[in-house]
């Protein structure tokens, strides 16, 4: 029976929406609200955690939560509903939509209902409505052949009309056969379940087509793979070698382990670091540079009544002077395009800077760097630090960089070989500034020194290329007046 629009309405879901950059899936960090709870339209009910940043949804109804589908910390596909509101619940008890119903792509009567030209609330919100609707079943006068009914079924499964099979009329037998046993080996088709059911078997590595399904139509049920998981556990613990009483001193100390599941931005950057080590060809070069000037300079910019109330710092500085290079080098600032096979100059330096937070490494950039004054610069480095510490950094902000620093010597490490950000063309690693033996002068004099190493895709940018933008950021460090002549 088809609920009527008003009733279909009541209930309403709200889906994982594509927070931004094409991202599939996000992690739940934190509930907001409980069922029972009241909201309002635009009211932030959770805080999820994408391969990028953490991001606050509101939801887009007035109403009282009805249900919430998944704890904190579960990882959930953009698309799937996480949360149903009741959006009349003064007009009494009503039925609300099947917490555990699979998926379908044909709409659901709430879909149907749905009032026309709707605009989505947040980017990707929902999934786009399909004119394929579901036909209503008709039990046939006789049997069909096993393989078209396990068709059949499959297809309706799947939200789809099947192909309507020849039906051979057999002989009905005397009593019906003997569900086949545990273990037997499936000949009719793909194995029928819902998709939770197949993620359930797939993580006990169970074989779904040894199950034999109890579930109405023949489908497999949860309780169906966990009976066939408790045999398989059973008799691999029967398989396993007596346990051989060992002395506690024989016992190593400390022989545990702990696994942490690899997911948000940790998952994001491993993916692109490995992906951005095997496309990019990397050459990476260092220099060693005296930065005595440029450490005084620091302190006097302190001072200075213009950079009042901005964080002043050694990295500051290594930032302008890379710009300053960059401006004289222009040709580093692009893109590989690998579909085209085209080199992409971009007319804006957006600086990236690596920054570690509790939640991984992440890089935000300042969009067009290159334009910024002294204490603009400043202002921006210190918000982007700030809110990447507190793990805020939107998706935006983490997209369309073209280059990258990273400052490794603020735990004391001398320089490394850093690799590309997905997408740049180079990245210039700051390492500690310290207090070393130098020739200045003709003499040698205790000076602040640190050493600067450049990655850079060597299909962009030659090794000549390379060479002069890094000696050019060494050349203002070490006279900073430069900041000056060539900026």
């Amino acid at each position: 029976m088809t609920a009527s629009p008003a009733r279909a309405q009541r209930f309403r879901e709200f889906k994982m929406p594509d927070v931004g950059e094409g991202l599939t899936e996000a992690e739940i960090l934190k509930w907001y609200v409980q069922p029972g709870d009241t909201v309002a339209d635009g009211q932030v009910v959770c805080e999820v955690e994408t391969a990028k940043a953490a991001v606050e949804l509101p939801i887009p109804y007035d109403g009282v939560v009805h249900e919430l589908n998944f704890g904190e910390g579960v990882t959930v596909d953009v698309g799937t509903v996480i949360i149903s509101v009741d959006t009349d619940p003064g007009a009494g008890p009503a039925a609300a939509p099947a917490a555990d119903a699979p998926q379908q792509p044909a709409p659901s009567a709430e879909e149907d209902a749905e009032p026309q030209g709707r605009q989505a609330v947040l980017v990707g919100y929902g999934a786009a409505p399909s004119s394929t609707k579901r036909r209503a079943r008709k039990q046939p006068a006789v049997p069909a052949q096993p393989e078209a009914a396990g068709a059949a079924l499959q297809a309706e499964l799947n939200g789809r009309a099947a192909p309507a099979p020849a039906v051979t009329p057999v002989p009905v037998p005397a009593a019906p056969p003997a569900a086949p046993a545990a273990g037997a080996v499936s000949t009719v088709g793909r194995p029928l379940a819902k998709p939770p059911v197949r993620k359930l078997a797939k993580d006990l590595g169970i074989d779904l087509a040894t199950i034999a399904p109890t579930g109405p139509d023949g489908i497999i049920t949860r309780e169906d793979v966990h009976a066939a998981a408790a045999p398989a556990a059973a008799a691999s613990a029967a398989a396993a070698p007596a346990p051989v009483a060992v002395a506690p001193a024989a016992v190593p100390a400390g022989g545990g382990e702990r696994r942490v599941p690899v997911k948000g931005v940790r998952k994001a950057t491993a993916q692109a670091m490995v992906a951005s080590a095997f496309t990019a060809p990397h050459v990476t070069e260092f220099i060693t540079v005296d930065v005595t000037r440029t450490m005084k300079l620091v302190q006097e910019l302190k001072q200075d009544p213009d950079m009042a109330g901005l964080r002043v710092n050694p990295l500051l500085l290594l930032a302008k002077a890379f710009l300053v290079a960059l401006r004289r080098h222009p040709e580093v600032n692009a893109a590989w395009d690998e579909v085209n096979q085209e080199i992409v100059y971009k007319d804006d330096v957006n600086l990236g800077i690596a920054a570690a937070t509790p939640r991984g490494l992440i890089v935000p950039n300042i969009k067009d760097a290159g334009s910024k004054t002294l204490p603009e610069l400043a202002a921006e480095l210190g918000d982007l630090v700030a809110t990447a510490r507190d793990g805020k950094t939107s998706p935006a902000a983490m997209s369309g960089g073209t280059v990258t620093i990273t400052n490794v010597g603020v735990f004391g490490v001398d320089t490394g070989t850093p690799i590309l950000n997905p997408g740049e063309s180079a990245i210039l690693a700051f390492g500690a500034v310290k207090l070393q033996p130098w020739v200045h002068k003709g003499k040698v004099k205790a000076r602040q020194v640190t050493t600067l190493a450049l990655s850079f895709d060597h299909r962009l940018i030659d090794g000549e290329l390379g060479s002069k933008l890094l000696a050019d950021v060494a050349a203002v460090l070490e006279r900073p007046k430069r900041l000056i002549t060539w900026g």
